[in-house]
């Protein structure tokens, strides 16, 4: 049995690199057990590419040129985090498949290594649904898509959440014709019904065909790909990609010979200190099923590793931190929606894009700005209240989120981003405009109550 480490981090994404760069960065001896290359899914077949070759459709370059660059980036961002820039760190790298056999103990390829205090961090995969047929069709996934040396005649996404309805615009620009399949009524059922009905909007003019509130039941391989639905129609493409969620990677680690806990799902039973119902055992990221994002993975990896090694427990609270779906406009939010802060009494400032001066100059007016202020105690909406929530669809939704972030993570009043000066024309002035109807009526409006339904 081999040790000698403060810290065992199991799982080289994000998650995993958190945690191993803030133990480090403490001054830890710190142990990275990874079954792939350090960078994980985001750096390989998440953000990294799928990012690169948004960007690179929207710039019209072609498909053979977007795919050399989306691999020259990779190379590029990999070499950051690999072995050998994790030991100019004081990481130990440990390339292996990791398996609990006891609590604190470790079999790593035949290598048993004793850890005291550990992080799980080994993320999530996709998710496939038990569609009848499907196992016999060459369908792609997040893991697979990347690999494709020509954008397909024709496409099928299976699934209009997040990342279909990035990658469904993405080959839709490539010149691919895409339907996007989508059991609920609207596509991003996970953010509120206007976001949905801007996409479902910009989509139709792009011309990607929609067929919402429509369940899969069968799969074939006749001519391609098809889809039986349930309302008895099909749908024919080249290819299926399918993008259905998520599901946490603890396959192969025995947690319970650890004595860690899961959920019906699989996900790592975590507190709010993120730390297992295991002694000494904390996890982050995807494989806890919380926030499903880099930034959030890498966040929870750090503060997985602070609270392993430290008396002192930090909380990890997510109620500050963004979600962007990388669609074309861009679909930003932060904190409560407008129907969760309906019980607050919260307030909504709207701004539609084709009142936002930089939107009309870039002749991108889709979207809107929403934000949320719900009562201080005690001062109720003076200084219009506090900020408990933004959504944003623009070009640079992205980007214009981090403001109300910021104003969420420190409580602001709405009055201080109103009085703050912005840059004119920017994105972000938008955020200013809509912040005033907290306290004076813009352009004719002014802040209103919020609806339970929009």
């Amino acid at each position: 049995m081999t040790g000698g480490h403060d810290l065992v981090v199991i799982g080289g994404g994000a998650a995993g690199l958190g945690a191993a760069r803030a133990a480090a960065g403490a001054g830890a001896r710190v142990l990275l057990v990874t079954d792939g290359p350090p960078g994980g899914d985001c750096t390989f077949t998440g953000c990294v590419p799928s990012k690169t070759l948004i960007e690179a459709a929207g710039r019209g370059l072609p498909f053979d040129d977007a795919v050399r660059r989306m691999r020259s980036v990779i190379a590029q961002i990999a070499a950051t985090e690999d072995a050998a820039a994790l030991r100019a760190e004081s990481i130990e790298v440990r390339r292996g498949r990791a398996r609990f056999v006891a609590p604190g103990r470790i079999d790593v390829d035949g290598t048993v290594l004793a850890a005291r205090r550990y992080v799980v961090a080994t993320g999530a995969a996709p998710a496939v649904p038990s569609v009848p047929g499907l196992a016999d069709v060459p369908y792609l996934t997040t893991e697979t898509v990347f690999d494709l040396a020509a954008a397909p005649g024709s496409l099928i996404v299976l699934g209009g959440g997040p990342v279909g309805c990035e990658l469904a615009q993405t080959y839709a620009r490539f010149g691919t014709r895409v339907t996007v399949v989508e059991a609920a009524d609207r596509l991003l059922p996970g953010h509120e019904p206007a976001v949905s009905a801007v996409i479902a909007d910009v989509f139709a003019r792009e011309g990607i065909t929609l067929r919402l509130g429509a369940q899969a039941i069968e799969a074939g391989t006749t001519g391609g790909v098809t889809l039986r639905l349930a309302d008895g129609s099909q749908v024919h493409g080249d290819r299926l990609l399918v993008a259905t969620g998520r599901r946490p990677t603890t396959g192969g680690l025995d947690l319970p010979a650890a004595g860690i806990a899961a959920d019906d799902r699989g996900h790592v039973v975590t507190d709010a200190h993120l730390a297992t119902t295991a002694p000494g055992g904390y996890a982050a990221g995807d494989v806890t099923g919380r926030m499903p994002f880099t930034h959030a993975a890498f966040a929870m990896g750090r503060i997985a590793a602070g609270n392993a090694l430290s008396r002192r427990r930090q909380r990890y609270d997510p109620a500050a931190t963004p979600w962007v779906v990388f669609t074309d406009p861009e679909v930003a939010r932060v904190g409560l929606t407008e129907a969760q802060s309906v019980g607050r009494g919260g307030r909504v400032a709207y701004l539609p894009m084709t009142e936002m001066d930089r939107a009309v100059t870039a002749d991108a007016t889709d979207g809107f700005v929403t934000l949320v202020a719900g009562p201080r105690r005690l001062l109720g909406n003076l200084g219009g209240g506090r900020i408990l929530g933004a959504t944003v669809v623009a070009g640079r939704a992205g980007e214009m989120i981090h403001e109300p972030a910021l104003a969420v993570a420190t409580g602001m009043f709405a009055g201080r981003l109103a009085q703050a000066t912005h840059a004119y024309p920017t994105w972000s002035y938008g955020i200013q405009l809509a912040a005033a109807q907290f306290v004076t009526a813009i352009g004719g409006r002014r802040a209103r109550p919020a609806r339970a339904v929009r």
